[in-house]
């Protein structure tokens, strides 16, 4: 099997591919032709600091019709690590459709952060008016990902960070060394105001900004809460939401964003990928809201492992 790091990933991993390579896997999970079996999620690290855990890990299999491979994600979501640390950390396992024969270990934390990224330029640019005045509240290695998807993928102008740390002011330098016109806020109100396009990616379990900040005909990428217990949104905005779409829409009901609102059913975000949904009006709040599908993890993680093969990166060992 072929083991790649993170180094081997980032050679060949980059937005203006992955772009389409998610859009497809999308329009394939709309048509039914994925496997995607219920992701278990559980609580890690209880008895080692005290009696509450520490993390939460996941597994997270999928395969999509017709491709060579299959895969198995393996994910720790960790959130009081310390800043140097991740607080993402996953192995993509890739395995040979037709034999069972194992054929990658892929690190999966760029990966993850990529496809996850892919999903607000998808949203950004089909539903968004352009240029997008983008808000972001959040700050970690998701939300630098977001931004950079979402300026491959449309016509970026401005960006405006904020998270209650220092690290939205690292976050925003970071992004400026990417061509991208970024700058941190001060508070949640001054990154949502005038924004037509906001996006939140923290593990937050209480809502992350005032709702009366959002004006009409601004597009909502919700990316953080995937549990029960995790929150960014306030009720009132998921209330206003004239639309909501969503990745895997019976385990989105499940999140705290959707459970502590009333909310219309949502709809697959495929419809909004293949082109079928209109861009926001002036009049209305839309929300997409995305919990993570392992099918982008096995789209992106073959499309990794085919570009890695072909510029021989990784190193291939027998178990």
């Amino acid at each position: 099997m072929r083991v790649c790091s993170d180094d081997d990933v980032a050679a060949v991993l980059n937005l203006d591919d992955l772009l389409p390579v998610v859009a497809d896997a999308f329009k394939r999970q709309g048509r039914g032709a994925v496997e995607r079996p219920e992701r278990p999620h559980f609580p890690v690290g209880a008895g080692l600091e005290g009696a509450e855990p520490l993390g939460t890990g996941l597994a997270m299999p999928a395969y999509l019709h017709g491709d060579e491979t299959y895969a198995t994600k393996l994910v720790a979501v960790h959130p009081d690590n310390p800043p140097e640390r991740p607080t993402i950390h996953a192995q993509l396992l890739l395995t040979d459709a037709r034999t069972g024969e194992p054929a990658a270990l892929l690190a999966g934390e760029r990966i993850t952060n990529a496809r996850t990224g892919c999903i607000g330029g998808l949203a950004a640019a089909q539903l968004a008016e352009q240029p997008v005045q983008l808000g972001v509240i959040g700050a970690g290695a998701q939300a630098r990902w977001q931004v950079r998807a979402i300026d491959a993928a449309t016509d970026l102008d401005t960006v405006r960070i904020y998270s209650p740390s220092d690290s939205r002011e690292r976050c925003a330098s970071d992004l400026r060394e990417d061509g991208i016109d970024a700058r941190s806020v001060d508070s949640p109100r001054a990154a949502v105001e005038g924004a037509t396009v906001l996006v939140t990616a923290t593990t937050a379990t209480e809502p992350t900004f005032p709702a009366d900040a959002l004006a009409d005909g601004t597009l909502v990428v919700a990316v953080g809460a995937y549990t029960e217990e995790t929150q960014e949104l306030p009720p009132a905005v998921v209330e206003r939401a004239a639309r909501l779409y969503a990745d895997v829409p019976e385990e989105a009901v499940e999140t705290g964003d959707l459970l502590a609102a009333d909310h219309a059913e949502p709809v697959p975000f495929s419809t909004v990928v293949a082109g079928e949904e209109p861009t926001v009006g002036t009049d209305e709040v839309v929300l997409v809201k995305s919990v993570g599908t392992a099918v982008l993890d096995a789209a992106a993680g073959g499309h990794v492992y085919d570009a890695a093969r072909n510029e021989e990166l990784g190193t291939v060992v027998r178990l």
